[in-house]
């Protein structure tokens, strides 16, 4: 198999992978609000700081270098992980705003949406468990 063959293959399958991947919204069971992709998007560029029913948001996020949080940001929030975090700097440095609680993985998400009523999050649409409730997907 040539160079340009291998190269279509790799193409191919990452596309593929791609296409098949989805990233989940995911909030508390217990959470009552409408929660919609406009929403979402509000939340995680700090415009909204509450739910619709009035309960104060924490905000949870997935490392920049994972697959999922770039995926997220550009389908939920239409930037790229390099303007998210220009965006963010500009809130932080004029006191703005607050960004969202990095964690490790998806677990670490599913666990503290499922502690927090107030929490949301975004995972792989793979990890998500019946602990938590998907509000949006991408």
């Amino acid at each position: 198999m040539n160079f340009f063959n291998k190269m279509l293959v790799i193409t191919a399958l990452m596309i593929s992978h791609n296409a098949l991947s989805e990233v989940v919204v995911i909030v508390n069971k217990s959470n009552s609000g409408d929660v919609d992709a406009t929403l979402v998007k509000k939340i995680y560029l700090g415009k909204a700081k509450a739910f619709s029913n009035g309960e104060k948001v924490t905000v949870y996020t997935l490392p920049t270098n994972q697959d999922d949080t770039e995926y997220f940001r550009e389908k939920a929030l239409s930037k790229s992980n390099s303007q998210f975090k220009s965006y963010w700097s500009k809130l932080v440095f004029t006191g703005k705003g607050t960004p969202a609680t990095e964690v490790d993985s998806a677990a670490d998400i599913i666990a503290a949406v499922k502690k927090d009523p107030s929490a949301i999050g975004f995972v792989n649409s793979n990890d998500v468990n019946d602990e938590v409730k998907v509000v949006v997907n991408y």
